[in-house]
């Protein structure tokens, strides 16, 4: 606030100039403003709610199938908030005690163009692949908190390569990306699952980076719909909640 502004209010009267006298290099704000950072604004979003709720009926279906199955498969288009949703939900595990643990995984694959070699360490050259996971836990946690959680291993990050082997007990599991991966692959995750534990499995069989017949997300999730203790919910473009642009250009290309 300038020189100019505060002397303008204090002879309109709507601030006390006595606040001033005691040190003239210090500008406090005044008290009794219109508008507070703490307050809430009508009609705005927050970007951060504690307790997440759906926005379409797809979405409703998604949250409530995690909440009943071990094993869910979230299929749909790009903006149907399925990596969020179930990031999400493993937040709300972690945190209530439900699970010890939250293991990510994404499969390392380039989006359509190489993008070569890259220095560092093996952590530094997989942080481009991991990036989205780390967006959408910063989202639900704090940047402090994620790796505080991530030192004590109570939240884990890794590509598909390195799960193989691996039992996965009192977890909540998030495979993202999942059309980039082969049907072995899948099958590979799919059966890491042990005691205790929860997985969602991501991904839009439409959007592969892989070759229409490397993929095995369709015909896994086709499998397993035969499953009764499975749940596969199909997200549509009516359950987009990016930009509405996005639900518009999906129909058409």
């Amino acid at each position: 606030m300038t020189k100019r502004a505060l002397k303008r209010m204090t002879r309109d009267g709507a601030i006390d100039a006595a606040l001033y006298e005691d040190d003239g290099k210090v500008r406090r704000l005044p008290l009794a403003r219109g508008w507070s950072p703490v307050a809430v604004e009508a009609g705005r979003e927050q970007a951060y709610l504690k307790t997440v709720k759906p926005k379409s009926v797809g979405q409703a279906r998604l949250l409530e199938a995690i909440d009943a199955k071990a094993l869910v498969l979230a299929l749909g288009p790009a903006g149907t908030g399925k990596t969020y949703l179930a990031i999400a939900k493993a937040v709300e595990a972690l945190e209530s005690g439900r699970v010890a643990r939250i293991v990510l995984s994404r499969p390392a694959v380039e989006a359509g163009e190489s993008i070569g070699f890259l220095p560092g360490e093996l952590e530094d050259k997989l942080a481009p692949y991991l990036r989205p996971l780390y967006d959408a836990l910063s989202d639900r946690l704090s940047m402090k908190r994620v790796r505080a959680l991530m030192a004590e291993g109570a939240i884990e990050i890794a590509p598909v390569g390195f799960m193989r082997g691996r039992t996965l007990n009192n977890a909540f599991v998030v495979i993202d990306e999942a059309q980039n991966c082969t049907y072995t692959q899948l099958k590979m995750l799919l059966t890491r699952l042990g005691w205790s534990s929860t997985m969602v499995m991501t991904g839009d069989p439409a959007q592969s980076d892989l070759l229409p017949e490397l993929s095995g997300l369709s015909e896994v999730a086709r499998r397993l719909e035969a499953v009764a203790n499975i749940s596969v919910v199909r997200l549509a473009d009516v359950d987009i909640v990016r930009h509405p642009l996005v639900g518009e250009m999906l129909a058409v290309l």
